[in-house]
């Protein structure tokens, strides 16, 4: 594949980057997290919460408009940065709107708002994606990649834990509109932006790229690792929340370890990964990466046992958080080495969407199998799948799969 010849970025590119990846998960991380948690404080049944987390298969199905995020631009307000002025500016407005009405007693209106914003957030995704393919040269993409999985991260860090910590104080319309003035900083970054003029593509991307992506026997050894690398740590993660419950730890203590100690843990491990893999290597970062994501699924282990140390078992899990992160990162720089010119928000999020809809798959099967296997059986078929996520990596991959 023929790079992308992009000069480094300028640090106004890089807050940029950094911001709108912070801002794009905050609502979405302060519905799964602090509104499911909010509303079961208030009696809300379990179908209430099912219906909260299908929110999130909205990210894993934006492969079906993503080709339209290539082709059509929006005005002449840049290409991608149109679809980003539009999209931020939905979610900013969407926050404000959900802050309107409560939670609970309008809850109809509340979830077609979330939904909303969950449509406007991976489409924002998908913009996001193909300005960085384009901006970012190969170089560089480790740390833009890295600055990707921290900004999720931020965003379950202060949409989740920090929304839920404050909400007592600040009440659901205050949470709301707090998300909604952090998510406008990304705004007013973007209105003082101007996206680099590029040749119209030979080749407009279409929903023909979608099968043509995997013709190649490389792409197809590809495949194959995209879907075996992330899922001994989604698998782990399934049982996670149930074990730390299990061992009788409060709410409390459950998002200050996990979404905040860990999610800070996660944020530096993804910066200092992405900081660094220009240097060793893709393959060898790769192979590293698989390995240290073992080592933070047998952390899981703790809590799956038993293990009765509130000081051990926060440990691990911080361990796990900071452990899987650089895996995440080095899989989605690669993501964007095989990003085409001519489709790289297509590409980018085909990649993305397969890999994720299989983590979410083997996450509910994890949670499902322990039922069978019990929390420790989970942990054990999370390493086996690690030890295969290695192998994987030194047998599937051969470089640039074009």
């Amino acid at each position: 594949m023929t790079p992308i010849p992009q000069p480094p970025l300028a640090p106004r590119e890089w807050r940029l980057l950094a911001s709108l990846y912070g801002t794009q998960c905050l609502g979405l991380m302060f519905f799964v997290v602090a509104m499911v948690a909010i509303l079961r404080e208030r009696g809300a049944g379990m179908d209430t919460i099912g219906q909260v987390y299908l929110l999130g298969m909205v990210w894993p199905l934006k492969v079906l408009w993503a080709p339209w995020i290539d082709r059509c631009a929006i005005g002449r307000l840049g290409h991608y940065r149109g679809w980003l002025l539009l999209t931020q500016g939905g979610l900013v407005a969407g926050l404000i709107a959900i802050g309107c009405y409560d939670v609970q007693d309008d809850f109809g209106v509340v979830y077609a708002l979330c939904l909303a914003s969950a449509v406007l957030s991976a489409t924002q995704d998908i913009a996001l994606d193909g300005l960085a393919c384009r901006l970012l040269p190969p170089a560089q993409r480790g740390l833009g990649n890295g600055l990707q999985i921290a900004g999720g991260l931020v965003g379950n860090l202060v949409g989740g834990g920090l929304m839920l910590m404050l909400y007592p104080t600040l009440g659901w319309r205050g949470c709301a509109w707090v998300l909604a003035g952090l998510t406008a900083v990304s705004l007013a970054q973007l209105l003082a932006y101007r996206e680099p003029e590029r040749p119209i593509a030979r080749r407009r991307a279409s929903y023909g790229r979608l099968l043509a992506f995997w013709q190649t026997p490389a792409r197809k050894r590809w495949l194959g690792l995209l879907l075996v690398y992330p899922v001994s740590s989604a698998t782990a993660y399934s049982i996670l929340m149930p074990a730390l419950v299990d061992a009788g730890w409060t709410l409390a203590r459950i998002g200050l370890v996990v979404n905040v100690f860990g999610s800070i843990a996660g944020v530096g491990a993804a910066l200092l990964c992405g900081k660094l893999l220009a240097r060793i290597g893709r393959r060898q970062a790769l192979l590293g990466a698989a390995g240290l994501q073992l080592l933070g699924v047998a952390g899981i282990g703790l809590p799956a046992l038993g293990v009765d140390s509130p000081v051990a078992v926060g440990a691990a899990v911080v361990l796990y958080f900071l452990l899987y992160n650089p895996a995440a990162t080095v899989l989605a720089t690669l993501m964007m080495d095989q990003a085409s010119p001519d489709s790289p928000a297509t590409d980018y999020t085909l990649q993305y969407s397969l890999s994720q809809g299989f983590v979410m798959a083997m996450t509910a099967a994890g949670a499902t199998l322990s039922i069978s296997l019990g929390y420790g059986g989970v942990v054990l078929l999370s390493a086996g799948l690690a030890v295969l996520a290695i192998a994987a990596s030194a047998w599937l991959y051969r470089g640039n799969a074009a």
